[in-house]
């Protein structure tokens, strides 16, 4: 156990019913005792009890609950104080407990504690950062897996395998001067394969569902004056975007979420797509050709109203390129309560609306398009680390092949030690102690 006593505020600031303030440490229990003028808490029952400050003033009436190490999230004596919520209460009792012995906590230092003391791994607090930032309901269910070990599980499976294989390597090299059979280096090559399938599943089916963590990217494209402030401002419930008939209004883009469904989306209203006029309108051009790289979905909105020109046929490039990356992609035609003058070969719609109106039908298609990008039964990595992890341990099995061939074995079990090695650091990591200050800082207080 880690020798000083921590203390943080574990809600968010603001007015509110209730206030957390946590205490984690070897005085966390005599901290709380000082604090209330009691003689013992039960663990883990809730008690209602006068909070005092150090020099006896009353500060207000709290709940306490004592988690008796090694039973609390990090293995520490661990007491929670839910007090009055506020600006002012919380901090008070905060600085209480400062006066009576512990310090202030770092950022994520709590799950640090915990995965130092073996109450969690890498996996499961980063699924616990995760969480709290959770962008869509189908993030939260797979964020909850993975702080039940889904993850952890996956991750010692492949360990448990790839370690087989390198237990019998390593006993084959003292009969090195015997031939292997060539069949049981068959089937070392054939599972060795299976494994690299399963991790290469695993970084695409993580990759098309980054949109259900990080929140999906929605870029509006199209020509100038095609309704795209309109539709964006329809999307929102409110007018968000100048709307004008003067071309080329919209100079930048224009970003703000929106919960569509079960998902919280960014909605992005880019910058009418033409030749610039000026350098101003050129910068918010690129930034809309940035937005679209980005985006997970592009909505690209022509005028019924118009009749086809270049800068059409410039929205229709982009969208037939945004295709080719495998972003999904909404051909939208709008203003169709206005006389039909558009036509273009080798474009679909996929929708038509008058986005003045009535959006109900895009709405529909883009939850449709987020509700599918879950339908995986696959482990998902969930952080950049992860993802570099498993991507070396695939790299280090390719590495593996040409030795296991030539039956040189000790080449061979080299790079499949790289293998485990890479791949329990999804889990415990063999890092020093400034990576996981990095790791842990990157959470919020108290937690």
């Amino acid at each position: 156990m880690i020798d000083d006593t921590i203390s943080a505020i574990a809600t968010a600031n603001g007015i509110g019913s209730i206030a957390i303030i946590r205490i984690s440490g070897a005085k966390a229990l005599e901290i709380v005792k000082r604090l209330s003028k009691r003689e013992s808490f039960p663990p883990r029952y809730a008690t209602l009890t006068n909070i005092y400050d150090v020099d006896k003033t009353l500060i207000d009436e709290a709940i306490v609950i004592y988690f008796e190490a090694p039973y609390s999230f990090t293995a520490e004596h661990v007491v929670e104080i839910q007090c009055h919520g506020g600006f002012v209460v919380a901090q008070s009792i905060l600085k209480a407990t400062l006066e009576a012995g512990a310090r202030v906590a770092n950022a994520g230092e709590f799950s640090k504690r915990a995965f130092l003391n073996g109450r969690i791994d890498l996996s499961e607090a980063e699924a616990i950062a995760q969480l709290i930032e959770a962008k869509s309901e189908d993030a939260a269910k797979i964020l909850a897996s993975q702080m039940k070990g889904s993850l952890k599980h996956f991750v010692e499976e492949v360990r448990d395998d790839l370690l087989h294989i390198l237990a019998f390597s390593e006993v084959s090299i003292d009969y090195a001067e015997e031939d292997l059979p060539e069949d049981l280096l068959l089937q070392i090559k054939a599972k060795l394969e299976e494994l690299h399938k399963l991790l290469r599943r695993t970084l695409q089916a993580s990759k098309s569902r980054e949109g259900l963590m990080q929140g999906f990217r929605v870029a509006i494209i199209g020509k100038p004056n095609v309704g795209k402030s309109s539709l964006l401002n329809a999307l929102l419930n409110f007018d968000r975007a100048i709307v004008s008939d003067i071309a080329g209004t919209t100079r930048d883009t224009v970003e703000e979420q929106v919960k569509i469904g079960s998902h919280v989306i960014r909605m992005v209203d880019t910058a009418g797509i033409r030749e610039a006029k000026d350098d101003i309108e050129r910068i918010g051009i690129e930034r809309s050709l940035e937005a679209i790289k980005e985006s997970d979905i592009v909505v690209a909105l022509f005028d019924s109203s118009r009749v086809a020109d270049d800068e059409d046929r410039e929205i229709v490039r982009l969208v037939e390129l945004s295709r080719q990356e495998n972003k999904d992609v909404l051909v939208v035609k709008n203003k169709i309560d206005l006389e039909e003058k558009f036509s273009l070969d080798r474009l679909a719609f996929d929708i038509e609306l008058n986005s003045k109106d009535d959006v109900t039908s895009l709405i529909k298609a883009l939850e449709n398009i987020m509700n599918r990008s879950n339908h995986s039964d696959e482990i998902m990595l969930i952080s950049t680390r992860q993802i570099s992890a498993v991507k070396q341990t695939m790299k280090s099995i390719e590495e593996s092949f040409m030795p296991l061939e030539d039956q040189e074995l000790e080449l061979f079990s080299f790079h499949l030690n790289e293998a485990v090695k890479e791949m329990t650091a999804i889990t415990r990591p063999f890092e020093n102690d400034e990576m996981l200050e990095k790791m842990f800082g990157s959470f919020c207080l108290g937690k």
